[in-house]
């Protein structure tokens, strides 16, 4: 189950990267277009779609390598004795948060779908294709925050160590 979690965040990770390099070929055209006289209809929103669905993709394995902020200013200053239970606490908070947040993207998405709401834009994109992604994202922060909230109860490792600046290599 380790590995196929991994993976799945390892896997919106990679869409995200994709979702990003599309925002940068959207807005490369866009200033080519005003260079050499053309122009895309539509290219901004879907810029911004892009870039929407790389952040909500990303959250996932953001929140696996410990790059959220998180409370760690004030858990760092907790009795040694309390932090587990208060760490424990603000991922069932995390958890309820996640849930509801992938519940209502995900409802959006099939609202969207359902009242064939387009984009007002040029483009007149059906808007439950870029909401997909976020609902994407949603679920799987929502999974990522169920998994950290059962490693923290079982008492196993969920958080990946981030190479900070004290553990970087020596220059030479």
């Amino acid at each position: 189950m380790r590995k196929a979690l991994d993976r799945f965040y390892a896997g919106l990770l990679t869409l995200a990267a994709l979702a990003l390099l599309g925002a940068f070929v959207c807005v490369v055209t866009g200033v080519a277009g005003r260079q050499f006289g053309f122009t895309v209809p539509g290219l901004d929103a879907y810029a911004g779609y892009a870039i929407a669905a790389g952040l909500f993709l990303a959250l996932p394995e953001t929140l696996r390598r410990s790059e959220h902020i998180r409370i760690t200013l004030v858990l760092d200053r907790l009795p040694a004795g309390w932090r587990p239970a208060v760490e424990l606490l603000c991922l069932v908070l995390a958890l309820g948060l996640s849930l509801a947040l992938a519940w209502a993207a995900v409802r959006l998405v099939w609202l969207s779908r359902l009242t064939q709401d387009v984009s007002q834009g040029a483009d007149a994109t059906p808007l439950w294709l870029p909401q997909l992604a976020m609902a994407l994202g949603c679920i799987g922060l929502a999974l990522a925050c169920a998994d950290a909230l059962q490693a923290q109860w079982r008492g196993r490792p969920f958080f990946l160590k981030s190479r900070g600046a004290d553990d970087a290599p020596a220059a030479d």
